[in-house]
This record gives C-alpha cells, structure tokens and sequence, in this order.
C-alpha cells in the first residue's frame, strides 16, 4: 500500500474559506455545514496537505460554459433579485445570491488548482471535497450545480494530451460531465446513478453512448431503487476495470457523492460506507495500473451532513493516502458535533468508521439480476464501439 503518493508526500485537499461561500440558503440541502464536521474528520485522519481554492477566471470558465451564461451568472451574482423579474425564476434548486458567482469560481478554480498540480507532477493524488458539481450545463445552472467544476478539470487535463476516465458514483447521474464530452474520443464518461425513470435528472440510460465520434465513450448503468453493497459493488467492480483495459486512459477523474447512502434524504438507493471505501480503493488501483498514479477526485452530492458526508470524504482520502481506516471514529470528533447534528435531526455521529452490515436489508436476487443485466448491456455496447473506434 506504499506506491503512488508517498513520493508526493499526502494527497493534496482543496479547501480553503472560500469553500464555505457556495450557499444557496439556510433550506437547501447543499449546505456548507457539511465543511464543518467533514474537514474535522480529515484532519483527525491526518490530513495536513491543503489549498484553498483560487477562483476560476472568466477566460477558464468559457472553456465549458458559454460566454453569455457566465455573463449572466455575474449579474445575477450581484443583483439576485433580478433573476424572477428576467425570467430566471427556472433556475429552482440554484436560486441566485449573493456573490453566487464568485462562491462558484472558486470551486471551479479548485478542481482547475488541483488538475494544473497533478498536471506539473507536483502530486499524483488530489482530493477536491466541495467538487464535483456534475449536472451544471454549458449554458445553465442544474442540480444544486452552477459552474462545472468537474469538467473544467477534465477539459484540461484533456487539452494537455491525457485520455481521461471519468467514474461517476453519484446517486444522480453525472449528465452535465457527459453532455459536455458527449462527441470527444478521448473522454470515457462512466455512471453508476439511481435510474433516470425515478430520479433527477432523469437522464443516463443504457443506449446512451456517446456522439457520432465517440460512440461508446458514455457509459451508464442505470440501476434499481433499493439497490445496496452486493449489487452495486458487483456492477462497479465488473464495469469500471472492464473500461480501464479497453480504453488505456492516461488521467483518472472520480465523483464520489455519498448521496448512495441509505441513510441520505434525497435518493433511494440504499448503500453502507463499506460500498463507498471499497470503490474508493478500487479507483485507486486503476490510477496506479493505468495513469501513473495521476488521480483528482471531487466529493459530489451528499446530504446526511453528519452521520454520511464525513466518512465518505474520510474513505477517499484513506485511499489516496494508502491508508487503512481505522476501526471507528474519534471519540472526540463525536463528542464535538454531537449538539450540532441532533438540531439537524442528524444524530448521532457514527461510532464505526465501516456501517454494520446489518445497517440495510440486502438485495433480493431479482434486483440484483436485473442491475447485473443492466450494467453488462452496457458495457457490451460501449466495448464493442470502442473496438470499432480502434479498428478504424
């Protein structure tokens, strides 16, 4: 477990003040509460390498984002009230605020810091935890989600020569990421989501597979309400290698949102921390059997902000760090936002590190068949694109 970061020294972490910026309101379910108990456990984990997050210029942004809707995420940024009165009241999840535009640049400039770092080789492994706000659009705001950080990553790493394998392990599907290199050859985009037939954004289907120039570079495997650890690891673990071997990627780009979690209020899948630490390793072994250890991971969606969120970080600094999880959390950690998540009907903070298995009630067989099938027609359809593609 000693390759990869040791020479880099610790995985960098992107997090700064900044961070505590992206706010849409006391209400939403995207809060900056979850900076609080989640940078904590970081540290108490022995996280000490961080940077705070610069904010993205303009002439980034464009990159992804049209020109007029930065534009206009700058005058909403200063006059959010002028957003129903021009007939941005669609917006919905994303209500404009204050300084909208600046909290936003700067988590697409963190994820742009972190690429430019693993990009110079100044560390293989880098962890944005406010990243991955995978459903923004090139031309508007979606899903909690105003600038793309994720794909102005990508994007990046892509314009210096790298393939990159995008693995998106959010509970939604990463629609945003996949729209923007729907037509690139050299972006595999890959989706492990609650099905679109339930769920926002109601995209990301198994014939979903990319342009006419990229035809199997988009992979999704929509699965099941109610699926847990079996089913969902087996189609993680089947799918994702599977993809690695066939598509030789050069850079690796993860979303982990724990928004999977059986305990989170906004999905219906029904996974435990187990799932989330051994997919966490798994793309850890690929970054070091496929990219040179070249890794950037964002922390996605995730809304139980103290028993979920923390742990799930937690997981995917310990494997870029080649570290073990220990056994529980610190007494300490618990005793801290102990107040603080009971106001939030989010109570207690887990003792264990690792869910019990008993947490959730496991797959029946017919569910588990039916992911199974799923994510073998879709990785059927894109390994024999990518075959086409390499032929010709």
């Amino acid at each position: 477990m000693e390759h990869g970061a040791t020479a880099h020294g610790q995985p960098l972490v992107v997090y700064g003040p900044s961070s505590l910026l992206y706010d849409f309101g006391v209400d939403h379910p995207l809060t900056p509460r979850r900076f609080g108990p989640g940078m904590d456990l970081l540290r108490a984990l022995g996280a000490e390498r961080f940077l705070a997050p610069p904010e993205a210029t303009d002439a980034q942004l464009h990159r992804v984002h049209e020109p007029l809707y930065v534009s206009t995420v700058h005058m909403l940024s200063e006059y959010p009230d002028a957003g129903t009165m021009l007939g941005f009241s669609s917006w919905g999840d994303d209500p404009p605020f204050y300084g909208m535009h600046e909290a936003a640049a700067a988590v697409a400039g963190g994820s742009l810091a972190a690429m430019e770092r693993i990009l110079s080789g100044e560390t293989l492994h880098a962890f944005h935890p406010g990243g991955g706000l995978h459903h923004a659009m090139p031309g508007r705001a979606s899903g909690f989600c105003v600038y793309n950080d994720t794909a102005l990553a990508v994007a990046l790493a892509r314009d210096a020569g790298h393939r990159v394998l995008y693995v998106d392990l959010d509970a939604h599907h990463g629609d945003g990421v996949e729209t923007i290199f729907w037509n690139d050859p050299r972006v595999l985009t890959v989706s492990f989501h609650e099905s679109g037939r339930v769920l926002f954004p109601w995209t990301g289907f198994v014939d979903d597979r990319g342009g006419p120039d990229a035809r199997g570079t988009a992979v999704n495997v929509p699965l099941d309400p109610g699926t847990s650890d079996a089913s969902w690891l087996s189609v993680v673990e089947r799918v994702v290698p599977a993809l690695a071997a066939a598509f030789h990627p050069t850079m690796l780009v993860s979303q982990h949102g724990s928004d999977t979690h059986a305990l989170d209020p906004l999905t219906h899948l029904n996974l435990t921390t187990y799932a989330m630490a051994r997919a966490a390793r798994l793309v850890d072994e690929l970054a070091h059997q496929y990219t040179e250890g070249r890794w950037l991971a964002t922390g996605g969606g995730g809304y139980d902000v103290y028993r979920v969120v923390p742990r799930a970080w937690g997981f995917v600094w310990l494997a870029q760090a080649h570290r073990d999880p220990p056994l529980e959390t610190p007494a300490e950690w618990r005793e801290q936002w102990a107040g603080e998540a009971a106001r939030y009907d989010q109570a207690p903070p887990p003792r264990a590190m690792v869910d019990s298995p008993g947490l959730v009630r496991a797959d029946v067989r017919e569910l588990i068949d039916r992911n199974a099938r799923t994510a073998e027609a879709a990785l059927q359809g894109s390994l024999r694109a990518l075959e086409e593609i390499s032929a010709a």
